[in-house]
Protein backbone atom coordinates (compact mmCIF):
# COMPACT_ATOMS: atom_id res chain seq x y z
CA UNK A 1 0.00 0.00 0.00
CA UNK A 2 1.44 3.35 -1.01
CA UNK A 3 1.50 5.74 1.92
CA UNK A 4 3.82 8.52 0.73
CA UNK A 5 1.94 11.60 -0.42
CA UNK A 6 2.69 14.79 -2.30
CA UNK A 7 0.60 17.79 -1.23
CA UNK A 8 0.98 21.04 -3.17
CA UNK A 9 4.25 19.70 -4.54
CA UNK A 10 5.70 18.99 -1.07
CA UNK A 11 7.16 15.60 -0.23
CA UNK A 12 5.42 14.26 2.87
CA UNK A 13 5.89 11.60 5.50
CA UNK A 14 4.15 8.24 5.16
CA UNK A 15 0.54 9.30 5.66
CA UNK A 16 -0.33 9.15 9.38
CA UNK A 17 -3.99 8.78 8.49
CA UNK A 18 -3.34 5.72 6.32
CA UNK A 19 -0.94 4.21 8.85
CA UNK A 20 -3.42 4.64 11.69
CA UNK A 21 -6.30 3.31 9.64
CA UNK A 22 -4.29 0.21 8.78
CA UNK A 23 -4.41 -0.74 12.46
CA UNK A 24 -7.89 0.68 13.14
CA UNK A 25 -6.41 3.43 15.27
CA UNK A 26 -7.26 7.09 15.70
CA UNK A 27 -5.21 10.04 16.86
CA UNK A 28 -5.92 10.50 20.56
CA UNK A 29 -7.09 13.98 21.43
CA UNK A 30 -6.54 13.23 25.12
CA UNK A 31 -2.82 12.78 24.41
CA UNK A 32 -2.60 15.84 22.17
CA UNK A 33 -1.53 13.72 19.19
CA UNK A 34 -0.82 15.67 15.98
CA UNK A 35 1.48 13.75 13.65
CA UNK A 36 3.91 15.45 11.25
CA UNK A 37 3.14 14.96 7.55
CA UNK A 38 5.73 17.25 5.94
CA UNK A 39 9.09 15.52 5.58
CA UNK A 40 10.87 18.86 5.13
CA UNK A 41 9.87 19.87 8.66
CA UNK A 42 11.38 16.69 10.09
CA UNK A 43 14.56 17.22 8.08
CA UNK A 44 14.75 20.84 9.22
CA UNK A 45 14.34 19.98 12.90
CA UNK A 46 17.02 17.30 12.79
CA UNK A 47 19.33 19.52 10.74
CA UNK A 48 18.97 22.42 13.19
CA UNK A 49 19.67 20.01 16.05
CA UNK A 50 23.30 19.88 14.82
CA UNK A 51 23.54 16.14 15.45
CA UNK A 52 26.84 14.34 14.95
CA UNK A 53 27.55 10.61 14.57
CA UNK A 54 28.69 10.64 18.21
CA UNK A 55 25.50 12.08 19.69
CA UNK A 56 22.89 10.20 21.72
CA UNK A 57 19.32 11.42 21.17
CA UNK A 58 16.37 11.29 23.53
CA UNK A 59 13.18 11.74 21.52
CA UNK A 60 10.06 12.68 23.44
CA UNK A 61 6.92 11.31 21.84
CA UNK A 62 8.26 9.28 18.92
CA UNK A 63 4.75 8.66 17.57
CA UNK A 64 4.98 7.18 14.07
CA UNK A 65 8.68 7.93 13.69
CA UNK A 66 8.55 11.21 11.74
CA UNK A 67 11.61 12.54 13.57
CA UNK A 68 13.00 9.21 14.73
CA UNK A 69 14.09 7.92 11.33
CA UNK A 70 16.04 11.11 10.53
CA UNK A 71 17.61 11.28 14.00
CA UNK A 72 18.68 7.64 13.68
CA UNK A 73 20.55 8.45 10.46
CA UNK A 74 22.36 11.41 12.01
CA UNK A 75 23.18 10.21 15.54
CA UNK A 76 24.93 7.26 17.12
CA UNK A 77 21.93 6.15 19.14
CA UNK A 78 18.31 7.17 19.75
CA UNK A 79 16.13 6.54 22.78
CA UNK A 80 12.59 6.92 21.41
CA UNK A 81 10.10 7.53 24.22
CA UNK A 82 6.45 6.83 23.43
CA UNK A 83 3.66 6.63 26.01
CA UNK A 84 0.94 5.37 23.64
CA UNK A 85 1.53 1.62 23.47
CA UNK A 86 -0.93 1.20 20.60
CA UNK A 87 1.50 3.11 18.34
CA UNK A 88 4.51 0.93 19.12
CA UNK A 89 3.86 -1.75 16.44
CA UNK A 90 3.51 0.94 13.77
CA UNK A 91 6.64 2.71 15.01
CA UNK A 92 8.58 -0.55 14.94
CA UNK A 93 7.48 -1.19 11.34
CA UNK A 94 8.59 2.28 10.26
CA UNK A 95 11.98 1.86 11.92
CA UNK A 96 12.46 -1.59 10.42
CA UNK A 97 11.57 -0.29 6.95
CA UNK A 98 14.24 2.40 7.31
CA UNK A 99 16.72 -0.07 8.85
CA UNK A 100 17.05 2.13 11.93
CA UNK A 101 18.65 -0.47 14.15
CA UNK A 102 20.19 2.08 16.50
CA UNK A 103 16.83 3.06 18.02
CA UNK A 104 15.67 1.79 21.41
CA UNK A 105 11.96 2.30 22.06
CA UNK A 106 11.00 3.17 25.64
CA UNK A 107 7.34 2.48 26.36
CA UNK A 108 6.42 5.05 29.01
CA UNK A 109 5.65 8.69 29.59
CA UNK A 110 8.72 10.93 29.54
CA UNK A 111 7.62 12.33 32.90
CA UNK A 112 8.07 8.87 34.44
CA UNK A 113 11.47 8.20 32.90
CA UNK A 114 14.49 8.28 35.20
CA UNK A 115 17.35 9.39 32.99
CA UNK A 116 19.80 7.72 35.36
CA UNK A 117 18.40 4.40 34.15
CA UNK A 118 19.51 4.97 30.55
CA UNK A 119 22.54 3.01 29.44
CA UNK A 120 24.76 6.01 28.76
CA UNK A 121 28.56 5.99 28.54
CA UNK A 122 30.21 8.02 31.28
CA UNK A 123 30.22 11.73 30.49
CA UNK A 124 27.66 11.45 27.71
CA UNK A 125 24.90 14.05 27.59
CA UNK A 126 21.73 13.86 25.54
CA UNK A 127 20.35 15.87 22.67
CA UNK A 128 16.59 15.98 23.22
CA UNK A 129 14.15 16.19 20.32
CA UNK A 130 10.39 16.19 20.31
CA UNK A 131 7.08 17.35 18.92
CA UNK A 132 5.47 18.00 22.28
CA UNK A 133 1.74 17.69 22.93
CA UNK A 134 0.36 20.90 24.37
CA UNK A 135 -1.10 19.25 27.46
CA UNK A 136 2.32 18.28 28.87
CA UNK A 137 4.63 20.84 27.23
CA UNK A 138 5.15 22.89 30.38
CA UNK A 139 5.69 19.79 32.52
CA UNK A 140 8.28 18.48 30.06
CA UNK A 141 10.22 21.75 30.22
CA UNK A 142 10.29 21.66 34.01
CA UNK A 143 11.36 18.00 33.84
CA UNK A 144 14.26 18.89 31.53
CA UNK A 145 15.33 21.79 33.74
CA UNK A 146 15.51 19.50 36.75
CA UNK A 147 17.35 16.84 34.71
CA UNK A 148 19.61 19.15 32.74
CA UNK A 149 22.78 17.51 34.06
CA UNK A 150 21.98 14.75 31.56
CA UNK A 151 21.10 17.11 28.69
CA UNK A 152 23.32 19.21 26.44
CA UNK A 153 20.54 20.85 24.41
CA UNK A 154 17.00 20.33 23.25
CA UNK A 155 15.17 21.15 20.03
CA UNK A 156 11.45 20.99 20.68
CA UNK A 157 8.28 21.86 18.84
CA UNK A 158 5.53 23.69 20.74
CA UNK A 159 2.40 25.54 19.93
CA UNK A 160 3.66 28.89 18.68
CA UNK A 161 2.09 30.86 21.51
CA UNK A 162 3.87 28.77 24.15
CA UNK A 163 7.22 29.02 22.35
CA UNK A 164 6.86 32.81 22.36
CA UNK A 165 6.05 32.82 26.07
CA UNK A 166 9.06 30.66 26.90
CA UNK A 167 11.45 32.93 25.04
CA UNK A 168 9.83 36.22 26.14
CA UNK A 169 11.87 39.01 27.71
CA UNK A 170 11.07 40.78 31.01
CA UNK A 171 8.45 43.52 31.00
CA UNK A 172 6.25 41.77 28.47
CA UNK A 173 2.87 40.11 28.89
CA UNK A 174 4.28 36.75 27.71
CA UNK A 175 7.08 36.69 30.29
CA UNK A 176 6.26 34.23 33.05
CA UNK A 177 7.36 31.42 35.31
CA UNK A 178 8.68 29.18 32.52
CA UNK A 179 10.49 32.10 30.88
CA UNK A 180 12.45 32.79 34.07
CA UNK A 181 13.14 29.17 34.98
CA UNK A 182 14.46 28.34 31.54
CA UNK A 183 16.43 31.54 31.01
CA UNK A 184 18.07 30.99 34.40
CA UNK A 185 19.86 27.91 33.08
CA UNK A 186 19.67 28.02 29.28
CA UNK A 187 19.74 30.15 26.17
CA UNK A 188 16.60 29.87 24.08
CA UNK A 189 15.70 30.89 20.55
CA UNK A 190 12.95 30.14 18.08
CA UNK A 191 14.47 28.36 15.08
CA UNK A 192 11.52 28.16 12.72
CA UNK A 193 7.74 28.21 12.54
CA UNK A 194 5.64 25.30 11.34
CA UNK A 195 2.16 25.81 9.87
CA UNK A 196 -0.80 23.82 11.15
CA UNK A 197 -1.13 22.28 7.69
CA UNK A 198 2.01 20.22 8.39
CA UNK A 199 0.15 17.96 10.84
CA UNK A 200 -2.56 15.31 10.96
CA UNK A 201 -4.98 15.86 12.50
CA UNK A 202 -4.57 19.54 11.72
CA UNK A 203 -4.33 21.59 14.94
CA UNK A 204 -6.07 24.93 15.33
CA UNK A 205 -2.82 26.89 15.69
CA UNK A 206 0.65 27.02 14.16
CA UNK A 207 3.70 25.64 15.93
CA UNK A 208 7.27 26.81 16.45
CA UNK A 209 10.55 24.97 16.95
CA UNK A 210 12.52 26.17 19.97
CA UNK A 211 16.16 25.50 20.74
CA UNK A 212 17.10 25.19 24.41
CA UNK A 213 20.86 25.26 24.95
CA UNK A 214 21.62 24.46 28.58
CA UNK A 215 24.45 26.48 30.09
CA UNK A 216 27.57 24.91 31.57
CA UNK A 217 28.03 27.95 33.83
CA UNK A 218 25.09 29.86 35.27
CA UNK A 219 25.47 33.66 34.96
CA UNK A 220 23.40 34.31 38.10
CA UNK A 221 23.48 31.15 40.25
CA UNK A 222 21.09 31.09 43.18
CA UNK A 223 22.31 29.80 46.52
CA UNK A 224 19.36 27.42 46.69
CA UNK A 225 17.94 26.53 43.28
CA UNK A 226 14.89 24.74 44.66
CA UNK A 227 13.99 27.83 46.68
CA UNK A 228 14.58 30.02 43.62
CA UNK A 229 12.00 28.02 41.65
CA UNK A 230 9.58 28.27 44.60
CA UNK A 231 10.10 32.04 44.64
CA UNK A 232 9.47 32.34 40.92
CA UNK A 233 6.30 30.25 41.22
CA UNK A 234 5.10 32.36 44.16
CA UNK A 235 5.80 35.65 42.38
CA UNK A 236 3.82 34.65 39.29
CA UNK A 237 1.08 32.91 41.27
CA UNK A 238 -0.76 36.21 41.52
CA UNK A 239 0.92 38.15 38.76
CA UNK A 240 -1.53 41.06 38.87
CA UNK A 241 -0.57 41.81 42.43
CA UNK A 242 2.55 43.59 43.62
CA UNK A 243 5.53 41.41 44.50
CA UNK A 244 5.01 42.05 48.19
CA UNK A 245 1.39 40.93 48.10
CA UNK A 246 1.98 37.98 45.77
CA UNK A 247 4.84 36.62 47.88
CA UNK A 248 3.05 37.22 51.18
CA UNK A 249 -0.02 35.32 49.96
CA UNK A 250 2.05 32.40 48.65
CA UNK A 251 3.31 29.17 50.21
CA UNK A 252 6.72 30.66 51.00
CA UNK A 253 7.60 30.29 54.70
CA UNK A 254 7.63 34.05 55.34
CA UNK A 255 5.09 36.50 56.70
CA UNK A 256 4.47 40.00 55.36
CA UNK A 257 7.30 41.43 57.45
CA UNK A 258 9.76 38.82 56.23
CA UNK A 259 8.79 39.38 52.61
CA UNK A 260 9.17 43.14 52.99
CA UNK A 261 12.58 42.71 54.58
CA UNK A 262 13.70 40.31 51.86
CA UNK A 263 12.66 42.71 49.12
CA UNK A 264 14.52 45.52 50.86
CA UNK A 265 17.64 43.38 51.28
CA UNK A 266 17.53 42.48 47.59
CA UNK A 267 17.11 46.13 46.59
CA UNK A 268 13.79 45.48 44.83
CA UNK A 269 10.80 47.82 45.04
CA UNK A 270 7.94 45.88 46.71
CA UNK A 271 5.43 47.64 44.41
CA UNK A 272 6.90 46.03 41.29
CA UNK A 273 5.25 43.03 39.65
CA UNK A 274 6.81 39.68 38.80
CA UNK A 275 6.96 40.21 35.04
CA UNK A 276 9.30 43.21 35.48
CA UNK A 277 12.08 41.26 37.21
CA UNK A 278 15.10 39.95 35.33
CA UNK A 279 16.61 36.53 36.01
CA UNK A 280 19.39 38.23 37.94
CA UNK A 281 16.87 40.02 40.17
CA UNK A 282 14.95 36.80 40.82
CA UNK A 283 18.17 35.09 41.89
CA UNK A 284 19.02 38.01 44.19
CA UNK A 285 15.51 38.05 45.65
CA UNK A 286 15.55 34.29 46.21
CA UNK A 287 18.85 34.50 48.07
CA UNK A 288 17.55 37.31 50.30
CA UNK A 289 14.26 35.59 51.08
CA UNK A 290 16.00 32.26 51.60
CA UNK A 291 18.34 33.68 54.22
CA UNK A 292 15.40 35.05 56.18
CA UNK A 293 13.46 31.77 55.83
CA UNK A 294 16.47 29.87 57.21
CA UNK A 295 16.66 32.23 60.17
CA UNK A 296 12.96 31.90 60.90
Amino acid sequence: MKTTLFINGKRTMPSPKVLLNSENLRAKKSLGQNFLTDVSVSETIVSKSRLTPFDVVLEIGAGLGALTVFAAKAAERVFAVEADRTLIPLLEKQLAAKKAGNVEIIRKSILRLNLEDLDLPSGTTLVVLGNLPYNISSQVLVYLIHNRRFVDRAVLMFQKELAERISAAPDSKDYGRLSVMLQYCAKTRILTEVPASSFFPRPKVDSAVLEVDFLDTLPFPAKNEAFLFQTIKAAFGKRRKTLKNALTQSQLPLDAGGVAQGLENAGIDPARRAETLSVEEFARLSDALGELADQG
